[in-house]
């Protein structure tokens, strides 16, 4: 017995606590940056700072970088696959992008208008919070049309409503009600309110799926991390740790926008191991069953390949496959062989007279006088309209003009044609070439088969010429 037979399949038991392990170190891992933010209010002092303008310039640029990069991908997701939420994800990553990077450049400006330093980055964050739930509520819905996926005016429409943002944030910071507390944890609080309606939704509608899963984590980076920023303040460690967390957030993010990329350009169908597995079980099934089905058209196809359709006689190429057998083994044993060929008489009478379905018969009547007439290994082959050629294996030139001798016999004192009360009579010339004497190519005894074929023509039809 094989002996991976004899081990047992896990339990029904062990398979549900994995399940419930795997899920419990998803919510440890998703709800990390929680520990971090509980840590630095409790136990760091808010008023240290870090204030490096420099850091934060390049952080930054590099953020903006990055963002720019993962919309063009998402973007190229969307185009190829029409999602909806591709496209809100699309315009999510861009309005941040074009808020964001204000709060870097003025960072200069951290000493002389903190607010037009510092609105932009709760800004950003609204904004794209509001656009990925406006997304996943559209989640599973049918593909955009072509045409929308290519409409360069709506892409402009929401790139001068981003541009229209950064400008009424200028306006905020620049007016009396900047100073206010409540500006800015408005917009940070609104950031922190849609991404816990986005784990809400992705909760109560049961959205699975590896991506989705990236997805909420994502989501609940951003949460923490509009939550680190309401409780920091400007250059201290809470203010830091809430950038890295939404830094964390966003790779992650990234992270499932080019597996997207790099499978399916899509959100909803990037499948679990379990499903692509049942997948790819089915996908082979159907392939061997495909493969099965091929091999047996292919038996089926081969000897029609090989065959004339009316006549039953092998055709040209199968008969020179033949003949090049035959001069190999002739080569090994030094057995001659001998060619016939053969052509009806005014076969084009025959089908002028009396019509096509009058020389069909002739001919397959033709081929069935060959085969009585030849050895039960020689072969007889239809290389053109009225034209044939006969393989004759161990035959020298006299055993091949007997042969000859004997078919033009046969077909002159044959009748065919059953389509008409009266028969119609025909006759054959004959060629006969010989392996060696006549040439050790198939090129030459073809040639010089043909070759008496028609001088058995010029001497009047209806013989057999050897020499």
């Amino acid at each position: 017995m094989n002996a991976s037979a004899t081990i047992a399949e896990p339990g029904a038991t062990v398979r549900v606590a994995t399940k419930v392990y795997a899920r419990f170190l998803v919510v440890i891992f998703a709800l990390g940056p929680a520990y971090l933010i509980a840590y630095l209010f409790f136990f760091q002092d808010p008023t240290l700072k870090f204030e490096h303008h420099p850091l934060h310039e390049i952080a930054i640029a590099a953020a903006t970088l990055e963002g720019l990069f993962v919309t063009y991908v998402t973007w190229r997701c969307y185009r190829s696959s029409g999602e909806p939420l591709l496209r809100w994800l699309t315009l999510g990553f861009l309005g941040f992008v074009l808020i964001y990077t204000l709060h870097g450049a003025f960072t200069a400006m951290a000493h002389h208008n903190i607010w037009l330093f510092l609105l932009y980055g709760p800004a950003s964050r609204f904004v794209m919070s509001v656009l990925l739930f406006v997304g996943l509520i559209t989640f599973g819905q049918p593909p955009d049309s072509a045409e929308k996926r290519t409409n360069l005016r709506y892409w402009l429409t929401w790139t001068g409503a981003f541009v229209l943002i950064d400008i009424a944030v200028a306006y905020v910071a620049n007016s009396p009600i900047a100073g206010h507390l409540g500006v800015r944890l408005s917009m940070e609080g609104g950031a922190l309110v849609c991404s816990a309606l986005n784990i809400a939704v992705l909760l109560t509608r049961r959205i699975r799926s590896p991506l989705m899963l990236i997805y909420g984590i994502s989501i609940g980076a951003f949460a923490l991390s509009s939550l680190a920023f309401i409780l920091g303040r400007p250059w201290n460690h809470m203010w830091w740790l809430a950038h890295a967390i939404f830094a964390g957030g966003f790779f992650l993010l990234s992270y499932g926008i080019i597996q997207a990329f790099h499978t399916t350009r899509s959100f909803a169908t990037v499948y679990s191991q379990e499903e692509m597995m049942a997948r790819l079980a089915a996908a082979m099934a159907r392939t061997e069953s495909a493969l099965q089905e091929l091999q047996r058209t292919n038996e089926k196809l081969e000897p029609l390949a090989a065959t004339d359709p009316l006549t039953g006689a092998v055709n040209r190429r199968q008969f020179i496959k033949l003949v090049e057998a035959e001069i190999a083994r002739a080569k090994r044993e030094g057995a001659p062989f001998s060619l016939l060929a053969l052509d009806l008489d005014h076969f084009k009478a025959i089908n002028d007279h009396y019509g096509h379905q009058v020389g069909d018969e002739v001919l397959q009547g033709f081929v069935h006088k060959c085969l009585d007439a030849i050895r039960p290994y020689d072969g007889v082959a239809r290389v053109g309209g009225e034209e044939f050629m006969i393989l004759l294996p161990k035959a020298p030139l006299d055993v091949g003009k007997s042969i000859g001798e004997r078919i033009r016999s046969a077909i002159e004192n044959a009748a065919f044609g059953t389509a008409l009360r009266r028969k119609v009579g025909v006759t054959v010339s004959i060629g006969v070439s010989q392996f060696e004497r006549d040439g050790s190519t198939i090129d030459t005894i073809f040639r010089a088969a043909d070759e008496r074929l028609y001088r058995a023509k010029d001497e009047g039809r209806n013989c057999v010429i050897a020499l």
